[in-house]
């Protein structure tokens, strides 16, 4: 048997259970992964908290979420030629990551860089694939200034490395126990809260030419009095505002190419992904309390690297 976290329906935290379910055997075109480790993200939480997926999935429960992961090919599908037991990668998926073995496309996977840690292999695809997709739609070039809202979370702490790879100025909202970590990043901090406008154009008199908003609310609001073009406001969670304000609402679009570029980037030692907190698979529970507190830096992850004790799948009982 192998292990699983998953939920029996929605709830708080405590309703992730660790369930044993029969190993995966990969289809044509997949691979089998031991997992090492696997990031975890607000949307995770969504998935648990409110049966939240997205457009065209639909749950089935007991539902395994988590949709990034890092480990070892342990076996190959037909007709995978370009992978190798033993060989290891990052991947993603739609759900399904936080567990001891995950079928995966072999085209969702890539090499994992020599000598990256895996708890930050784990936690760089949602993250850093969702800033990238940002940057991109956002149009930002060298010499721009980007404003990034939450600028310390999983997605602002990617943004401000990629959009300073690109020649960016990066000036990034977040609180002050947290403004030496941008600056270690490149970017100039800000604090959240009344008078935002004004610091914001004390750094920048013109205002500023994209903003990236990753927490939604009164930063979307100070967002349009600095943004000429609200077509170069984007936002990955404050979506019911989009229409309201005319500004773009930014989905992730993953690749195994836009996941090896952010790879070669980390090799190039141009990104650092920052996992601030890991946690062992059987206390998913508590990496979901940690991350709906809405404080973390960077990102927190889940390590597999021992048997976990778990209950049959189609049965109760909490872990």
């Amino acid at each position: 048997m192998s292990t699983a976290i998953a939920f029996f329906e929605p709830g708080p935290p405590e309703v992730l259970r660790a369930v044993e379910v029969d190993p995966p055997e990969p289809g044509a075109g997949e691979v089998r992964v031991r997992v090492r480790a696997a990031g975890v993200q607000p949307a995770d939480a969504a998935a648990r908290a409110k049966a939240f997926a997205p457009p065209g999935v639909e749950l089935s429960f007991p539902q395994v979420i988590g949709n990034e992961l890092a480990g070892v090919v342990d076996l190959l599908g037909d007709g995978v030629n370009e992978l190798a037991v033993g060989d290891e990668v990052i991947g993603f998926r739609t759900f399904g990551a936080y567990a001891e073995l995950v079928t995966i496309g072999a085209e969702q996977v890539v090499a994992k860089p020599p000598g990256m840690p895996w708890e930050e292999a784990g936690a760089l695809s949602a993250s850093g694939q969702t800033a990238h997709t940002a940057l991109e739609d956002l149009g930002l070039g060298a010499g721009e200034k980007l404003l990034v809202h939450a600028a310390a979370g999983g997605v602002g702490t990617m943004a401000v490395q990629l959009a300073r790879a690109r020649g960016a100025t990066v000036i990034g909202t977040a609180s002050e126990r947290n403004h030496d970590h941008l600056r270690s990043l490149g970017a100039t901090g800000v604090a959240y809260g009344e008078g935002l406008v004004e610091r914001v154009r004390s750094l920048a008199p013109r205002g500023v030419d994209a903003v990236l908003d990753a927490i939604g609310g009164e930063a979307l609001d100070a967002s349009v009095e600095l943004v000429a073009d609200r077509d170069r406001i984007g936002t990955v969670v404050g979506f019911d505002r989009v229409a309201e304000l005319g500004i773009r609402p930014i989905r992730t679009r993953r690749s195994a190419a836009r996941l090896a570029e952010l790879c070669d980037l980390y090799e190039a030692g141009g990104l650092r992904v920052h996992v601030s907190r890991t946690f062992p698979l059987r206390a998913a529970a508590d990496a979901h309390r940690e991350v709906e507190k809405g404080h973390v830096r960077g990102k927190l992850a889940l390590i597999v690297d021992e048997p976990v004790t778990a209950e049959p799948s189609g049965r109760g009982g909490e872990r």
